[in-house]
């Protein structure tokens, strides 16, 4: 098979879901100007640190009113903070249709031990949010990283809910439309859409969520890192760039840089339409390639970055063995690195299709796929 290898290559075969593939103009030399060595509450730290978060709320349409804060241990960190300190007030909803969401679910509903009503889906599918309490807190992720699945709009939230929304939207943030009106707490992290480096997340919030807050007092402890009021009152400085504890300022910089790219792509605009080519041209393969579909079951609840991918062709003999090997075969040709589906997810493929990725590498990936798909197929035949 080594000889019907397609003639061109992936300019950068790096097609991870996190962390994701950095931004095409990237050179270390862009991070030169980094606060290194210097205090983060210094005044150049911090002026890093509120500039990242001003250029976040520009380039995402964020309300003037709402308060986004960076915080510890990436979009982990920011959903645990959320739910730490704002659930309990009320009974609520734990929405999951994939493994990071059923995470949220195993921490409430058995470390936080909250009185907590669980609705699941499974991989591919979605739950319909029209069945849902929204005067229950409500947790949820916006875009599936580990099943390609996402809420299609927030048409199904409504304007007068009397609990909370609180969202992960690590993968579609940058991406993918997020109605803020919607939308009471929503995090992400740098190392998706954005191609930043780990460790750091962003929590957003919303005045209801702030008032939240400032009136209710968990029955449990709270750590240190997710703190977020003294005295009953909002700890403003952490949405100004105070941040709880000490951050990378090399992070900082590499993130201020992928805001001035994006900014430079057409902004919010230009980076969905990136991602959108780039999710397009896997579908369009789908579509006329009977051996291989996306993973998610509703077109419309498809994502643009995370896209996963199953095999059906009858032929495969062992779904997981196969999907590995094309996964290995591909990454030996140095075509594609780091896209086997996750290790929860039904067997399969994950490709990122993020803003960062170049649409003509997922173009050049196409054939590639293709070429060891068969290369399997023959060698599973010769095995038999």
């Amino acid at each position: 098979m080594a000889n019907n290898a397609p003639a061109s290559r992936p300019a950068n075969p790096r097609f991870s879901s996190g962390p994701c593939a950095k931004i095409p103009t990237f050179e270390l030399s862009k991070l030169s100007d980094a606060a290194l060595g210097r205090s983060h509450r210094a005044a150049v730290g911090k002026d890093k640190l509120k500039a990242a978060i001003e250029e976040t709320r520009d380039i995402l349409g964020v309300p003037a009113d709402y308060k986004i804060g960076i915080v510890p241990a990436s979009d982990t960190g920011a959903v645990e903070m959320a739910m730490w300190s704002l659930l309990g007030a009320r009974k609520a909803t734990m929405v999951a249709w994939e493994s990071f969401g059923s995470g949220w679910v195993s921490d409430v509903v058995k470390q936080l031990k909250i009185d907590a009503e669980v609705r699941e889906a499974g991989y591919g599918e979605i739950v319909d949010l029209t069945t849902i309490d929204f005067n229950t807190d409500v947790v949820f992720t916006w875009n599936g990283t580990t099943s390609g699945v996402r809420v299609p709009n927030g048409d199904a939230i409504p304007a007068d809910r009397e609990g909370l929304t609180i969202c992960d939207a690590t993968s579609a943030a940058f991406a993918q439309d997020l109605p803020w009106d919607k939308l009471d707490v929503t995090t992400f992290s740098w190392q998706k859409v954005m191609g930043g480096e780990a460790a750091h997340g962003m929590i957003i919030l919303s005045p209801r969520a702030v008032e939240r807050l400032e009136t209710y007092t968990p029955a449990w402890p709270m750590p240190k890192i997710f703190r977020m009021t003294k005295g009953g009152k909002l700890i403003e400085g952490i949405f100004k760039g105070e941040t709880i504890n000490t951050p990378s300022m090399l992070a900082v910089e590499d993130y201020l840089v992928a805001l001035d790219w994006a900014r430079a792509v057409g902004g919010l605009k230009g980076l969905q339409d990136r991602a959108n080519a780039n999710a397009k041209v896997i579908w369009d393969f789908c579509e006329a390639n009977d051996w291989i579909a996306n993973l998610a079951v509703d077109p419309a609840t498809r994502s643009n970055t995370s896209v996963c991918l199953k095999f059906t062709d009858d032929r495969i003999q062992d779904g997981a063995t196969f999907a590995k090997a094309v996964a290995k075969r591909l990454e030996k040709e140095g075509v594609a690195l780091d896209i086997g589906a996750y290790r929860d997810a039904p067997a399969g493929l994950r490709i990122w299709c993020g803003a960062t990725v170049e649409t003509s590498d997922i173009e050049a990936l196409m054939p590639w796929l293709a070429w060891a798909f068969e290369a399997e197929i023959e060698a599973q035949t010769q095995a038999a």
